[in-house]
C-alpha cells in the first residue's frame, strides 16, 4: 500500500484541523444558546443559505428562510440558565464536508423547568469559501434509548393525518 504523498498528508492536517475546531465552535455555541445567548449561538454557528434542521422535537423540518429575526429572538428566549457539555462520537472530514456525530448532554430550562436532556445530533458543515457554514442539524431525543414498543408508537402515523402529512378532512 502506498503512503499518503505531502500534499496528502497536508489535506489531511487541515481537515483534521479544520474539525477540531468546528468541535470547539459547536460545543460553545451550543452552550452560549442553553444560556439563551443566541447572538453568541449565531456568531460562533453561521448557517448556510439552504441550512435544514430537523429538530428533536420532529415534524416537519426547518429551513434557513424560516427563521426570521423573530423566530431566532424567541429561540434564544426559550433557553435559560442551561449548561452544556458534548461528546464526541464520531467526526468525518474532507475538504469541502465535516460531519460530527455527537451525544449533546445539558441542563436546562427549554419550555419547561430545568432538566436534562440528552440528545443524539448530526451535523453537516460545508466549506464556502474560507468559512465553514453549518448546512444541516439532526436531533433527538434518544440518546437513553427506548423499547421497540415506544419506538413504534412515535412511528406509527395519527388516525387523523394523510401520508404526506397533511390532516384528514
Amino acid at each position: 500500500m502506498a503512503s499518503p504523498s505531502r500534499l496528502q498528508q497536508a489535506e489531511i492536517s487541515i481537515t483534521d484541523r479544520a474539525c477540531s475546531e468546528l468541535i470547539r465552535r459547536t460545543e460553545e455555541a451550543n452552550a452560549a444558546l442553553m444560556r439563551g445567548d443566541i447572538a453568541s449561538y449565531r456568531a460562533l454557528n453561521p448557517h448556510a443559505a439552504d441550512y435544514t434542521l430537523m429538530s428533536p422535537f420532529g415534524g416537519r423540518p426547518t429551513h434557513e428562510a424560516e427563521l426570521t429575526e423573530e423566530r431566532w429572538q424567541a429561540i434564544g428566549r426559550f433557553f435559560s440558565n442551561g449548561t452544556f457539555e458534548q461528546e464526541i462520537v464520531q467526526a468525518y472530514g474532507s475538504a469541502d464536508m465535516i460531519v460530527l456525530a455527537l451525544i449533546e448532554r445539558c441542563r436546562v430550562e427549554a419550555g419547561l423547568p430545568m432538566q436534562d436532556w440528552a440528545l443524539r445530533v448530526t451535523l453537516v458543515y460545508r466549506r464556502e469559501g474560507s468559512e465553514w457554514l453549518l448546512a444541516h442539524r439532526h436531533a433527538d431525543p434518544l440518546a437513553n434509548g427506548i423499547s421497540l414498543e415506544q419506538a413504534a408508537a412515535l412511528g406509527r402515523k395519527p388516525e387523523n393525518q394523510e401520508m404526506g402529512g397533511g390532516k384528514k378532512s
